[in-house]
């Protein structure tokens, strides 16, 4: 029997996925098998393009993920960048790059975890590209989203004596990956499978972005995808001001703390540092505060007030438990970096 085409590879992992009433409710005139997409502008409402790349050994290692993780997270990184700007994700589209150590079975898997993140937020996977790759699996997703014009929150827009605040535990996908690591079962407990979950699977905090963008609460937003730190530093720059955060309001989880001490670890550097939480990490003026609060709860939303803004050159610093306050580096997951 002959091996399948590049069309037939694509209709096995992509074929009857979706319903056509959704595709049709988000617009869609037409989808995969074309040479592009047509889908329908929205009308009163700003588009958002984000794009994310997920590359074997370097965003992340087949020991630790399973293929359909790989496919779910591809996805979720992006839907977390739609959710930091306060809008809806929409529509996907997938470049698939695959070496020859991925039999097609094992990139259906992959579609399977991808499909399953559209089914979870509503989206509509409309296109893309496949190709082969001499060594490493590439995956790259685009997403549209919408939001309502001129509703858009950026990095930029954070003024003095605001608090700052975030939208779930921090810390929790970086534990995991640490337990994950290969080798790590001979010195290390396994992690809880809430951090496995995390780091696997994350949940971007899209309802959490649509009320602070709907009520206009949100002087800026940014996710947690390369760490804590790392974020705070992009918001300071942006807005042009210091970020103080404390330590003691810092969202650690107990499983997270219990299995640091296991591990001999210190959790406070997976918080700062670990990233791939895609919770949310913003600013909000002092007197919106309890609303916000009031209307997270409301929706069994977390809700986190973490530290406040001042004015002075860009920057971040923590109080710490013990009463100092240092500056932390600008540290997080940086492609670039030496060694």
């Amino acid at each position: 029997m002959p091996s399948p085409d590049e069309f037939e590879r694509i209709r096995r992992w992509t074929s009857g996925r979706q319903p056509t009433e959704r595709m049709a409710a988000l617009g869609v005139k037409r989808g995969i098998g074309d040479d592009a997409a047509v889908v329908a502008a929205a009308e009163g409402c700003d588009w958002l393009l984000a794009m994310d790349t997920m590359v074997e050994e370097v965003h992340f290692l087949p020991e630790t993920m399973e293929d359909a993780d790989i496919g779910y997270k591809a996805l979720a990184s992006n839907v977390s960048d739609i959710a930091a700007m306060g809008g809806v994700p929409r529509h996907a589209m997938v470049s698939v790059s695959v070496p020859p150590a991925w039999s097609t079975e094992r990139i259906r898997s992959l579609y399977d975890g991808l499909y399953a993140c559209a089914e979870e937020y509503g989206i509509a996977v409309i296109g893309g590209d496949t190709t082969s790759s001499p060594k490493h699996l590439v995956v790259a997703v685009a997403l549209t989203g919408t939001v309502e014009s001129g509703r858009a929150v950026g990095r930029d827009g954070a003024g003095p004596d605001e608090i700052v605040f975030a939208t779930g535990p921090l810390g929790l996908s970086a534990g995991g990956l640490f337990g994950l690591l290969p080798g790590s079962e001979a010195r290390i407990p396994p992690p809880p499978e809430r951090l496995v979950r995390a780091h696997r699977r994350p949940r971007p905090s899209v309802r959490a972005g649509r009320l602070l963008a709907e009520r206009g609460w949100a002087t800026s937003l940014n996710d947690i995808s390369d760490g804590l730190a790392s974020e705070a530093w992009e918001i300071a720059e942006a807005s042009g001001l210091r970020l103080v955060l404390r330590e003691a309001s810092l969202p650690m989880s107990g499983e997270l703390a219990s299995y640091a001490a296991a591990c001999r670890r210190e959790p406070l550097d997976w918080i700062l540092y670990g990233g791939e939480d895609y919770v949310l990490l913003g600013t909000a003026r002092r007197e919106d505060a309890p609303g916000i609060a009031e209307a997270f709860r409301a929706e069994g939303l977390p809700f986190f007030v973490i530290g406040t803004t001042e004015e002075g050159p860009a920057g971040v610093w923590l109080h710490t438990a013990e009463g100092r306050k240092r500056a932390l580096d600008k540290r997080g997951y940086n492609h670039f970096a030496k060694g």
